[in-house]
Formats: C-alpha cells, sequence, structure tokens
C-alpha cells in the first residue's frame, strides 16, 4: 500500500500535469479553433465551455495545490510546496483577474458580432496564456520533486 506521502505527491503531481495540459489544449487548439468561426460563435461557443471548463479547473487547482502541501508537509521537498502555491495561485488570478473579462463574454447583452466582443475573446486569450504558463510551471516544480526525490 502506498504511503500517505505518495499518494499525496502522486495526486499533485497528476492534478498538476492534468491541469497544464487543459490549459495548453484550449491556448493552443480550443480557443483559436473558436476565434476561426467568427466572433459571433465563438462567444456563443464560449459559454458552455466555459461552464464545464471551470469545474474541471477549479477541482485541479484546489486537488493539487491541497495535495502539494500535505506533501511538504509530510516531509517532501520545497518544490512540491512551489508547485503547489502556483497551483493554487490560479484560483485568486482567475477570480480577480480573470472573471470580469468572462462575467462581460457572458453577458446575455454583449452584441455577439461588435468589436468589443472580439476585443474581450482576445483578451481572454491573453489572461489565459497566463494561466497556462503558471500551470506549466506548478507542473514542472512538481515534476522535478518527483523526479529527484
Amino acid at each position: 500500500m502506498p504511503s500517505p506521502l505518495a499518494i499525496s505527491e502522486s495526486l499533485a503531481l497528476l492534478a498538476s500535469g492534468l491541469f497544464a495540459g487543459a490549459a495548453l489544449y484550449v491556448s493552443f487548439v480550443e480557443h483559436p479553433a473558436r476565434m476561426q468561426c467568427g466572433t459571433a460563435l465563438a462567444i456563443t461557443e464560449f459559454a458552455p465551455s466555459y461552464k464545464r471548463g471551470a469545474v474541471m479547473q477549479a477541482s485541479l487547482s484546489t486537488i493539487g495545490t491541497l495535495a502539494a502541501i500535505a506533501a511538504w508537509l509530510q516531509g517532501a521537498p520545497t518544490q512540491w510546496l512551489i508547485g503547489g502555491l502556483l497551483l493554487g495561485a490560479l484560483i485568486p488570478f482567475t477570480l480577480i483577474v480573470i472573471f470580469p473579462t468572462n462575467k462581460r463574454l457572458l453577458d446575455p447583452s454583449l452584441d455577439k458580432d461588435s468589436e468589443l466582443a472580439e476585443q474581450l475573446l482576445q483578451r481572454w486569450a491573453k489572461l489565459h496564456a497566463v494561466r497556462t504558463c503558471l500551470s506549466i510551471a506548478s507542473f514542472l516544480a512538481c515534476l522535478c520533486a518527483a523526479i529527484w526525490h
């Protein structure tokens, strides 16, 4: 049976890796494809994608953060704590920095064909790129800790 430390490390690595992979997919595949379909369709597709993604991302960031902190508290190297804090930083970053843009994109009164709608989608992509980079950094910190531990 694996130790509590091994379980914590595994959960942190899995959650950070899944988050980073999903963020990369959204940044390099889903959002660019959404934008190629035109602003009106991109806005229409954003709402259901956002709702589904938010549940997954919140779950992964919470589980990964708690698992990484738990691993560190059990004596794992500081890289686990760093990875967990990077993953955990995605929660306030999303709520404080990205959410206002999300709210405007989800506003039913937004003209889906407007220049504003396109600007909001472009802003969202840039903000999501920051989230992608943070999640990759989190995964790499956890991966390095797992390899060199």
